[in-house]
């Protein structure tokens, strides 16, 4: 095997592990002695004296991510310039079918992409969705993230316990099905549990998304630095509620960089961009559970412009999770002459519980755009059915010893299979 190293890519040929420039700790070991990130978006750092197989003692299911690359706050409250001054790792393969990675600056996507490619967004906003409240009974202070709504007064809801920093962790439920105390007056009746640490919920407001928008806040977990206002969790993509059948409890985050000036750019290359709607639950940091059910639309507009993408052998790009788990339900809803899916993109909208896993594959979406996602997250077997499972260590291996930023104010992941 032998390795080829250009400016902003690492390119791998042969057969049998890549190989790469660079040194990465055995799991376990302080990756804090690790060197600085690249010198700048687009050149790799200088590899190590000593290289090594960067994907020695590497594995992507027991990988450890280190503090310092947790990104705390947005881009433009670090110094940078917008939303959109982030990096952007590549990873894709050669004209030989060689595994590459390259290292970009996010505003260099238009040149990563071709004329003719779609990019499909979702257009779910985030909603300020974490609302205080107490325990009926005990006054137990808690935190309620309202996930997901199933109808009009029903919800599936997270109780968690306030960290004391402005966070939140997650709450021992020994006391099972209890009445919350929630500002304004309003009060949640927890019915019946829905897996390890959700609840199905009564909430009987008038308007359950006027109400939290005059109580809640954004969600955010102990990495972040701050409560922010909820703009700060919105995309250049997101639409009004009502617009839409509801919102996220978590912000479609890959979609967060695009500015309308990048999206200009975009369209000037010939790029185009379709939406779906996916309305995002809670994450499971802790657990990494496997996604349970959310709404999705996928309109007749969006899926003539895939089709014909694919028919011309243009590539479809997914921005987020969220995106791709829309389209491939899509696919998976059937012809309308029985129970039987065929995989061929259709206008679809429902309940969806699809997990794609390297089994199932994917049947519409050539590539992904994404952050980083953490060790052992149900995410990485989305993105090893897209990827493989040689790339996606790679790239992995690369955003660790480079640097990459993690998480929703964190630095993208640009995969495509082809």
């Amino acid at each position: 095997m032998r390795v080829k190293q250009k400016a902003g890519d690492v390119m791998v040929q042969g057969n049998g592990a890549p190989r790469l420039p660079g040194r990465l700790p055995a799991p376990g070991q302080d990756r804090k002695r690790l060197g600085k990130r690249g010198d700048r978006a687009g050149h790799l750092a200088a590899p190590a004296p000593d290289p090594v197989a960067a994907l020695d003692g590497f594995g992507l299911d027991e990988f450890e991510l280190p503090d310092e690359l947790e990104a705390t706050a947005p881009p433009e409250e670090r110094g940078r310039t917008g939303r959109d001054d982030v990096r952007l790792l590549y990873g894709g393969r050669g004209p030989h079918g060689e595994l590459t990675v390259g290292h970009h600056a996010f505003r260099e996507l238009p040149q990563l992409l071709q004329p003719g490619d779609v990019l499909v967004v979702n257009v779910s906003a985030t909603l300020p969705a974490a609302v205080d409240g107490r325990v009926a009974g005990s006054g137990e202070q808690v935190v309620v993230h309202f996930s997901t709504r199933r109808s009009r007064q029903r919800w599936v809801v997270e109780l968690r316990t306030p960290d004391g920093h402005g966070s939140t962790r997650q709450r021992d439920h020994r006391d099972g099905a209890v009445t919350v105390r929630l500002a304004g007056g309003a009060s949640l009746r927890l019915l019946e549990g829905v897996g390890p640490r959700l609840w199905a919920a009564e909430f009987t407001v008038p308007d359950p998304l006027a109400y939290l928008a005059a109580h809640g806040r954004a969600i955010r977990y102990a990495y972040t630095d701050a409560d922010r206002p909820i703009a700060a969790y919105q995309t250049v993509f997101a639409r009004p509620p009502a617009e839409v059948r509801g919102g996220s409890a978590e912000m479609p985050s890959a979609g967060r960089p695009f500015t309308a000036e990048l999206v200009a750019r975009l369209v000037s290359r010939g790029v185009q961009i379709v939406p779906i709607t996916l309305h995002t639950g809670v994450a499971s940091l802790e657990s990494h559970e496997p996604p349970y059910a959310e709404w999705f639309e996928v309109l007749e507009p969006t899926v003539r412009v895939v089709r014909a993408a694919r028919r011309a052998g243009s590539r479809v790009v997914a921005v987020g999770t969220t995106a791709v788990r829309a389209l491939e339900s899509a696919a998976d809803s059937g012809d309308g002459r029985g129970d039987r899916a065929d995989g061929v993109l259709r206008a679809s909208s429902g309940w969806t519980e699809l997990v794609i896993t390297p089994q199932r594959g994917v049947r519409v979406v050539d590539g992904i755009l994404t952050g980083l996602h953490e060790p052992r997250a149900s995410h990485l077997l989305m993105l090893e059915a897209i990827a493989g499972r040689p790339l996606l260590d790679l790239s992995y291996a690369e955003a660790l010893r480079e640097r990459y930023l993690w998480h929703e104010f964190g630095d993208l992941h640009l995969i495509l299979s082809r």
